[in-house]
């Protein structure tokens, strides 16, 4: 088997083949993963069946959540689902070769901006078998090559994904043999970090201090979220049925990823009166609520419900427990969100337009949400075709990052004979700097 500074270097080659790759071709290899995922589905849920078996056995154990048993089965409606998602990036505008900005320094001189794929991507993932097939896709889509490394609860299915997205790209025009590697241990993430002259890019997903550790540890530029400390927060001029949905579907939809809201915070004017209903609404989904003393007075003499501690505002749960603050005012509330949060998603329900856009502006958030759940952040959802992950960085991308965050860009400058020397001097010539439409071809 290679080792992973020969896995990089592979993938250093293949990126510079799939770089100058035409469009066309990269979408039939997309095409003929999807094609080959649906032949060869028994293979790769036999396979899923081993770990997810294995896995209900951690739980009873109590070696593994149960929501992390649930994002491991891949039985059903989410397999077909997978396959759909290959498809609908492909349906996705290409993201290459794309000329962002044309501007003219001057007659017959003119730059071009880009876009081009960043190189080489490592990116170590959650036990979600179908995330392999979404991130090596949208790599490919994007021209870049992809190391990936995944939950161990998932070694079996992703090394049957693995080699069932390889087999099915083998030969094809334009595709490099190692344009996807599969890594397998805990000790090849360590040498992972260490590839800074072959790997551009380190996307991990993960607990906080699993993220901690990867940026403390590698020289390469890491893009991603530590946690998905999420908040909806319901304004006194809330629709209260309204706010009810929204709390639910925040909070219970899907409760182990990201996007989930593990923090409800409510406006102390109508708290007597949404508390009671939003708390009925998730008790009957099983969720524990966890408040502070102006929601445990409202609460505790109806509810099974537990008095939070301070760490609880910066918990991510990934579970079925809701922590729960009631807020003098909308002020408050951002400042506990800004004060706590993780920047990822968050969520106010109000019926007033201008407290609406004061938290929309004021939430330094990725994704920042009015009237509707925050488990529609997500690549998918927002139209990106899918996702790599999440980013909360301030640099490059910022929320879900689909296959526009995974390209950058280079300037083209195209004379005609053109020197600097002419533009100084006693008679220097003189910049247009005229904006144009026009493409770099």
């Amino acid at each position: 088997m290679a080792s992973v500074a020969e896995m990089a270097q592979a993938a250093r080659t293949a990126s510079q083949q799939l770089a100058v790759a035409s469009g066309l071709n990269r979408n039939a290899a997309l095409e003929a993963i999807a094609s080959a995922l649906e032949t060869q589905r028994t293979r790769v849920l036999e396979a899923n069946g081993l770990d997810v078996e294995e896995a209900r056995q951690m739980v009873e154990r109590g070696e593994l959540d149960q929501p992390l048993l649930k994002r491991l089965d891949l039985s059903g409606s989410k397999y077909d689902a997978t396959v759909a998602m290959v498809r609908s990036i492909i349906a996705q505008p290409e993201p290459l070769g794309q000329t962002q900005v044309a501007t003219e320094l001057d007659e017959g001189l003119v730059l071009y901006r880009v876009s081009v794929p960043i190189g080489v991507l490592g990116v170590i993932f959650e036990s979600r078998p179908d995330a392999l097939v979404q991130i090596a896709c949208l790599c490919l889509k994007s021209g870049n090559a992809a190391l990936l490394k995944g939950g161990r609860e998932a070694a079996r299915t992703n090394a049957a994904i693995a080699e069932v997205m390889t087999e099915a790209t083998r030969g094809l025009v334009d595709m490099p043999e190692h344009w996807m590697s599969l890594l397998e241990g805990r000790e090849e993430v360590r040498a992972l970090l260490d590839e800074h002259d072959h790997i551009d890019l380190i996307i991990p997903r993960g607990g906080n201090e699993f993220v901690q550790y990867i940026m403390s540890n590698t020289n390469i530029p890491v893009m991603g979220h530590a946690d998905g400390i999420c908040h909806v927060y319901v304004d006194s001029a809330a629709d209260l049925d309204r706010a009810v949905d929204i709390v639910v579907d925040s909070k219970t939809q899907y409760v182990s990823v990201c996007n989930a809201t593990e923090t409800l915070l409510v406006h102390a004017e109508v708290a007597d009166r949404a508390l009671p209903r939003i708390a009925q609404a998730l008790q009957d989904k099983g969720v524990e609520m966890r408040l502070d003393e102006r929601a445990y007075a409202i609460l505790s003499s109806a509810f099974l419900v537990k008095r939070a501690s301070e760490e609880d505002w910066k918990t991510e749960y990934l579970d079925y427990v809701l922590s729960v603050r009631v807020v003098d005012d909308l002020a408050a509330a951002v400042a506990h969100i800004n004060r706590f949060g993780s920047h990822h998603t968050d969520s106010i329900v109000t019926e007033d337009c201008d407290t609406a856009k004061t938290f929309l502006s004021q939430v330094d958030s990725a994704s920042v949400v009015h009237n509707a759940s925050t488990r529609f952040a997500d690549g998918f959802r927002y139209g990106l075709g899918a996702e790599v992950g999440i980013s909360t960085n301030r640099l490059h991308s910022r929320g879900p990052v689909g296959l526009e965050g995974l390209t950058i860009y280079k300037y083209v400058l195209q004379g005609n004979g053109h020197t600097v020397a002419s533009y100084e001097g006693d008679a220097p010539r003189s910049f247009t700097h005229k904006k144009l439409d026009a493409h770099w071809k």
